[in-house]
């Protein structure tokens, strides 16, 4: 049977139970001395990522500030004078 999940909603199917066999395994995997620097790596990791989100976000901020700050351009057509084809002084 599959069940809709909010969020949040999923970290309540893990007991401490649960956590503490999940944490056993990880020890058993990857050994007592490796764990810290997987956690290294991992806090890293995201935080590399947070701040290449961040600096995404603040160029687009700044891209739409530079353009609403621009001279916005006149939406009516400015009347240009017309240069006739033929001309006057040629006698034609």
């Amino acid at each position: 049977m599959l069940h809709n999940f909010a969020h949040g909603d999923l970290l309540m199917l893990f007991s401490e139970g649960h956590l503490f066999v999940i944490a056993l395994i990880a020890l058993l995997l990857f050994g007592g001395k490796k764990i810290p620097e997987l956690m290294r790596g991992l806090g890293t990791g995201i935080r590399e990522f947070n701040d290449a989100k961040n600096n995404v976000r603040r160029e687009i901020e700044d891209s739409i500030r530079k353009d609403a700050t621009a001279t916005p351009t006149s939406s009516q057509p400015t009347s240009n004078p017309t240069v006739s084809s033929t001309n006057p002084s040629s006698g034609q």
